[in-house]
């Protein structure tokens, strides 16, 4: 394991950022991978709307998602990682502004990671919450998946 990850990070942060699902759908996203900590920003617009108004609990989802899943992968550094479980709690709706997601590594084990994440709005008001169950893939890193810069 390299004794400093920032290469790592960097590395992890363009495979989030060049998936084809971020670059169809979520065109506004940002990223900060750091040791046991990742940070997921989005900009809501109305395509992130359900049929009220408000932003889909989908994409809630997956910012929570996200950021607890690139907290745990940013220890991990020879495998992909794969979400195992994920629950979410839902505190208030979001319309628009900017919104980030902290994800934050709360144990780890061999074979097991469990994190959290918070999703912010521009106020700085918790409108989700969520932890995850994390595990090794058999697929390693490599460029062939997007790792690389």
């Amino acid at each position: 394991m390299l004794e400093d990850n920032s290469l790592h990070y960097r590395k992890l942060e363009k495979m989030y950022l060049s998936a084809n699902l971020n670059n169809a759908i979520y065109d506004t996203t940002t990223v900060s991978i750091a040791s046991k900590k990742a940070t997921i920003g989005l900009e809501v617009v109305p395509k992130y709307h359900h049929a009220l108004g408000a932003m889909h609990g989908s994409v809630y989802f997956k910012l929570l998602d996200d950021a607890a899943f690139f907290a745990v992968s940013s220890i991990v550094t020879d495998a992909f990682v794969l979400t195992t479980n994920f629950n979410i709690n839902l505190v208030r709706p979001v319309i628009s502004g900017k919104i980030r997601a902290e994800g934050t590594v709360k144990f780890s084990s061999r074979s097991l990671w469990i994190a959290e994440a918070t999703l912010y709005n521009e106020a700085n008001k918790v409108v989700a919450f969520g932890t995850g169950h994390f595990a090794k893939s058999r697929v390693m890193l490599s460029e062939d998946i997007g790792y690389k810069l």
